[in-house]
């Protein structure tokens, strides 16, 4: 029996893109796709998560959302996409000063999905484009705080940026970073006061332990033939990866967390 090779190869293509979109990742896509909540209820949330953060007096924490419905995901994968949430002074249009938080991103390019940038927004546009509204949020020790915030203040928030980007970026390496690793790169640079992202590496190999990607071998495989934003290359094993579930695990082993908690809408 004859193939027609050519529509093999898109039919492959197609599946495992499919596969990709609806399976593995979110990945760390800034919100503009399909709004699954109204105006109100995103506000209303992302309102919540501003309030409660404000009444435990957190002046920086790590912040987690759900892009992708529970299901979909792969085992051990709670959160899709991890930031920095930082209590800030924000100028509104009209050029007044009001209190508020600020989130300090890592994207992908819309155009171009293995680049990412360091981008800041808000809640309400961090929980645009969700499929579950719901957030992840770990507080840190205050002494831990006043840490992060002096990386983010400096340049070596902007100097432990990889643009080239992978969704299941090994945590370990330099090659490929996502989110939710230069989250734990910059967590790292606080506790050991360093820039040098040779000494942050060789820390994290000791201490952080990461999420092993649960996926089937041939379709992980085929997806980093397919998928620009998914590499296998910097993987010599079995592939892992940093989570919000494993940052969560890794401060509060040792005893840097304040409170963890997961916030969802109230009826």
């Amino acid at each position: 029996m004859k193939v027609n090779m050519k529509k093999y190869v898109k039919s492959m293509i197609f599946m495992v893109s499919v596969f990709f979109a609806n399976t593995l990742f979110a990945g760390s896509s800034q919100a503009g796709g399909k709004i699954h909540y109204t105006p109100e209820q995103i506000v209303k949330f992302a309102k919540s998560v501003e309030k409660t953060l404000a009444k435990k007096g957190a002046r920086i924490a790590i912040i987690g959302r759900v892009g992708r419905a529970r299901k979909d995901l792969p085992e051990g994968i709670s959160f899709t996409h991890t930031a920095l949430i930082v209590y800030s002074e924000i100028t509104t249009k009209d050029r007044r000063k009001l209190p508020g938080y600020v989130i300090y991103n890592l994207y992908q390019r819309a155009n171009k999905l293995d680049v990412s940038d360091l981008v800041m927004d808000y809640p309400v546009d961090f929980f645009a484009g969700v499929e579950e509204l719901e957030a992840g949020l770990i507080i840190p020790t205050p002494q831990l705080q006043r840490k992060l915030l002096e990386v983010i203040s400096s340049p070596t928030y902007k100097e432990l940026h990889n643009s080239s980007y992978s969704v299941i970026a090994n945590p370990f390496t330099e090659g490929f970073q996502n989110c939710t690793e230069h989250t734990l790169d910059v967590i790292t640079a606080a506790l050991y006061n360093t820039s040098d992202l040779k000494v942050i590496k060789a820390n994290e190999r000791v201490y952080f332990e990461p999420q092993e990607i649960k996926v089937n071998p041939l379709k992980l495989f085929l997806g980093s033939m397919f998928k620009k934003d998914v590499t296998l290359s910097d993987h010599s094993n079995t592939p892992v990866t940093a989570t919000f579930t494993t940052i969560n695990k890794f401060l509060t082993q040792y005893n840097l967390v304040s409170e963890s908690l997961i916030l969802k809408p109230t009826i």
